[in-house]
């Protein structure tokens, strides 16, 4: 709009996820939990690149003050290559929440709605970019509750009503997760 005013603009969303979807068994989620250490644990999940604009050295900023208060948290990083992996575990380990971070690396795309089903609360901290990450929709069909990041890559499809959106810093990010934590039980 900005370089063509006069000019129509339309936005086409690749969602092809959703064409994807199926409803994994519980066998199939029960497994999935245990092959990562799971088991009692509350899991909030991220899945996707790991490129810094992302924000996922977001999620572990914020982990110490979360696990303070609720130790049996994790964050389960779904994606990333294994450079990007390394420097998000060496990040956890200095923090003292090494134990709190699970990054299995990147797994099949039929796999993403078994993970979803075992996550807790799913999540988007990216902290650039005005495009919308197309994780949402699937998040969305998924039913699990949402904390993002309140900047308009993710106000585009979310709201009050669909995400809990919080400014993109350590502190606030906390303070979502450990409402969302303490709300859901």
């Amino acid at each position: 709009h900005e370089i063509a005013p006069d000019k129509p603009c339309v936005l086409i969303e690749n969602t092809s996820m959703l064409e994807s979807y199926h409803e994994p068994s519980p066998a199939e989620v029960a497994a999935l939990r245990q092959e990562l250490a799971l088991d009692g644990r509350r899991v909030f999940l991220y899945t996707g690149t790991m490129e810094s604009y992302q924000g996922v050295d977001l999620l572990v900023e914020s982990l110490p003050a979360v696990v303070a208060r609720h130790p049996d948290v994790v964050v389960l990083a779904v994606g990333g290559q294994p450079e990007q992996i390394a420097a998000l575990r060496a990040l956890a380990e200095r923090l003292g929440v090494g134990e709190h971070l699970v990054c299995p690396g990147v797994r099949p795309p039929e796999e993403t709605w078994a993970f979803m089903q075992l996550a807790d609360v799913l999540v988007s901290p990216r902290l650039l970019g005005t495009n919308t990450p197309l994780k949402l929709y699937s998040y969305l069909r998924a039913g699990r509750p949402i904390l993002a990041t309140n900047l308009l890559t993710h106000t585009q499809v979310l709201d009050d009503e669909t995400a809990l959106l919080v400014e993109p810093h350590a502190e606030a990010w906390a303070a979502g997760a450990l409402r969302l934590l303490e709300e859901e039980g």
